[in-house]
């Protein structure tokens, strides 16, 4: 079996197609059998079964893989590619046959034949160089060249480059995106320049640029390679949290990256080539702070959208007398007192075009919030909503997370969906409702609004209609968003929106510790005596590995009394770590949902996935109905042949919800017995337990521990180290993150202009449905 040298480097298998097993077009996934021409992999077997990520094969078609051998568990030994290319014929036969085959429409085998006679077994490069070749040979018109020549470029072209990028270690996946977007020009491209690839395509990072250009042989001081850095820079500062970085510090942090490798770009050079990416357009320059484009026009966004809406005045006032009666049918119906504070709020959101509601967990945050609701729908008969239905006029409930939206559907009665379903996120960066087709509503309430970025919440301000009130409820001493920006943060700063901040404690007089403890924290009040038990606290001291096992002694005992795990949730604020959260997952699934051979499992990397466990969802997936922190626990794992796609899948319920994973799609979940600090805003849950301990001491911080303290409704045990705990609930983030959203909003509603905005008029006319949510991702 002779091959040449290139092939006898790694493992192939050269084969033809048998039959399609399954085709994703979407994520171009395939499962072929193919039958064996050559092979210098230990197989003996005629035929084998292909899979991976690669276009649909074609029959009478040579192609070589590249890739290794695995066991199935039912269907044996496949092959899993990791690229591929299609045997390009060599002799004047296999030339003819490819020619004058199906793939190229209007050249028969005559022409084919004159094709090869003219221009010999080279006749594919000599046509890929230049397609005017074939206008010397007799019966070639123009449209049939351009056809011929355009699908042979799109079968020989696409092959060649997946070729090329194997060997810079790219594979079929990135290299399909990149191919969609430069074809044939990919590979000249990468070679002239691989740093711009970093500004136009999706999942092409700097670091993977650098590497090829120094194979390439690129200087470090290349131009474009000093602007990818300030991207890269930018973008990384970004997932902080940071809206812009200022000039200076900037050039300081691209210098130190860049001089890695090449100790020759100085802070002038970085500088200039910031001001020429600012006047490409790829950056902002304001004063001396510097923005991606995105992350500017939202701040800009946001601000002139919530003035667009607040402009507009309310036509009418409720009285004092009309709401007091409303208030007291609805105190006499759900048998509750609201407090004055309580009833000041409610007056002031019905009274206002836009509100803000805060404050700490027992101030009855929900209860006014209900409150409003009800008497909006008592003094607006005509505009009551119809609780299973938003997309009529009336009231629309809007929550960041699944669950947070969940539970503000349980606490209210009135459905309540994520801002993201609400908005129709496609799943890219469009949303079915927008500027030019707003929302009908009359008043938007969005819990949870500390969680809210600030691209998100551009996205939002755009598509609620100029008559809407506005009613934001958000605690601000909980974690800022995962996203860039501290919009509710920010927006109590202007001091430009209305704003009623709870401070009676209702929960309190029920005897809650928790509440206490929160409010204790949140008051820089917390010490030794606030970790004592109460009713509904519980505070064990433990050190080093005696930790976990007391914690998996706390869950089990919580499980014996009946409680189920999906009442119980673990919180921890590291994954890695001698108890973070990994080790914590596995440990608690060996003790609750221990290996069984009645369950079904699947191995995925280093994790096990069995019937019964307890999943959380890491990404959105609006075409699935799941988003990023939704929890469910798997109902069942499918064999490959008892799907229709002959893939084993894996199938989670979230709430009724069933949603099924093939096996590429399996990164998007994760064990949920433990979850982050992070992960867990929004969502309350019955019992919280929480492991504190020295290695965690680089996380904890106030905000931290005070939202992982709120998760809890009816019983927080924290088990661990009480002088790290009271380390952390005494230091402040010192992460104070770069905005500009509050300076930037009263300045707007001042009718004044921030310095250095006069010159971007005409970048202000970008539409910003160009500009990608992915850029801080």
């Amino acid at each position: 079996m002779a091959m040449d040298s290139v092939h006898e480097e790694k493992g192939y298998i050269k084969g033809s197609l048998l039959r399609t097993i399954f085709h994703n077009a979407e994520e171009r996934f395939s499962i072929a059998l193919i039958r064996i021409i050559d092979t210098n992999e230990p197989f003996k077997d005629k035929e084998i079964v292909v899979k991976g990520h690669f276009p649909p094969l074609e029959q009478e078609q040579e192609y070589i893989f590249y890739g290794n051998l695995s066991q199935h568990a039912k269907f044996g030994q496949q092959y899993q590619v990791f690229t591929y290319t299609r045997e390009i014929p060599k002799t004047k036969d296999s030339l003819v046959r490819y020619l004058s085959s199906d793939i190229f429409y209007g050249v028969g085998k005559k022409s084919a034949e004159k094709i090869v006679d003219a221009l010999g077994e080279t006749a594919i490069d000599k046509i890929l160089k230049d397609e005017n070749i074939l206008a010397g040979i007799p019966g070639f018109p123009q449209n049939i060249i351009s056809s011929f020549s355009q699908t042979l470029r799109e079968n020989q072209g696409f092959e060649r480059v997946v070729m090329a990028l194997a060997d810079y270690g790219i594979g079929l996946q990135l290299t399909q995106k990149i191919y969609d977007i430069y074809k044939e020009e990919t590979l000249k491209l990468l070679e002239e320049n691989p740093y711009q690839f970093v500004f136009e395509v999706e999942g092409f990072g700097f670091r993977r640029a650098d590497e090829i250009a120094k194979i390439l042989g690129i200087s470090g001081d290349h131009p474009t390679r000093i602007q990818a850095g300030c991207i890269h820079t930018l973008k990384r500062q970004s997932q902080f949290g940071h809206v812009f970085e200022y000039l200076e510090q900037l050039c300081d942090d691209v210098r130190k990256l860049l001089n890695e490798t090449d100790p020759s770009v100085t802070n002038e050079t970085i500088e200039q080539k910031v001001k020429e990416l600012s006047e490409e357009g790829y950056l902002i320059i304001e004063e001396n702070r510097v923005y991606l484009p995105s992350l500017y026009f939202s701040e800009e966004g946001v601000s002139s959208q919530l003035k667009r809406i607040m402009d507009i005045k309310l036509e009418d006032e409720y009285t004092q007398a009309d709401i007091l009666k409303a208030l007291g049918e609805i105190e006499e119906k759900e048998t509750i007192s609201y407090g004055r504070e309580q009833y000041e709020a409610i007056e002031q959101a019905l009274n206002s075009k836009a509100m803000i509601l805060t404050g700490g967990p027992g101030t009855g945050k929900t209860t006014v919030i209900k409150g409003i609701i009800g008497v909006y729908e008592r003094l607006n008969p005509k505009k009551k909503t119809d609780k299973d239905k938003q997309d009529e006029s009336g009231i629309i409930l809007a929550a960041p997370t699944g669950r947070a939206a969940k539970r503000m559907t349980e606490a209210t009665g009135h459905k309540a969906q994520t801002i993201h379903r609400l908005l129709g996120w496609s799943g890219n960066e469009e949303f079915e409702f927008n500027q030019s087709r707003q929302l009908d509503a009359e008043l938007i309430i969005i819990d949870e609004f500390s969680m809210v970025d600030i691209w998100l919440a551009n996205q939002l301000f755009r598509a609620i209609p100029s008559k809407t009130q506005i009613v934001l409820v958000g605690d601000e001493d909980q974690l800022p968003s995962v996203g860039p920006g501290q919009v509710l943060t920010d927006f109590l700063a202007s001091e430009v929106i209305p704003t009623c901040k709870l401070t009676e404690i209702y929960r309190q007089k029920e005897g809650s510790r928790i509440v206490e403890l929160a409010h204790e924290i949140k008051n820089n009040q917390c010490d030794g005596q606030s970790l004592k038990r109460g009713e509904d606290f519980s505070f064990f001291q433990s050190y080093g590995k005696h930790t976990l096992t007391l914690l998996q002694d706390i869950v089990k005992k919580a499980v014996d009394k009946g409680y189920s795990i999906r009442d119980i949730q673990v919180l921890a604020p590291m994954y890695r770590s001698n108890i973070g959260i990994n080790i914590l997952n596995e440990a608690l699934q060996e003790l609750l949902n221990p290996r069984n051979n009645q369950k079904r499992s699947i191995q995925f990397n280093d994790q096990v996935f069995r019937s019964g466990d307890k999943m959380i969802q890491l990404v959105n997936q609006p075409e699935k109905g799941v988003f990023n922190g939704d929890i469910g626990h798997i109902v069942t794992i499918l064999k490959a042949d008892e799907t229709e796609e002959n893939q084993e899948q894996l199938v989670v319920d979230f709430d009724g919800k069933e949603v099924h994973y093939v096996r590429s799609e399996l990164h998007q979940l994760m064990h949920a017995y433990c979850i982050s600090i992070h992960k867990s805003q929004g969502s309350e849950f019955p019992i919280v337990v929480m492991p504190v301990v020295p290695d965690y001491r680089r996380m904890l911080r106030k905000n931290l521990l005070y939202t992982a303290i709120t998760r809890s409704k009816q019983s927080l045990i924290i088990c661990g180290d009480q002088r790290a705990f009271l380390e952390g609930v005494r230091t402040e983030d010192q992460n104070v993150r770069n905005t500009t959203l509050a300076k930037r909003m009263e300045f707007m509603f001042a009718g004044e202009t921030m310095q250095g905005e006069e010159r971007k008029e005409e970048m202000a006319e970008v539409d910003d449905e160009e500009l990608s949510p992915y850029d801080f991702m």
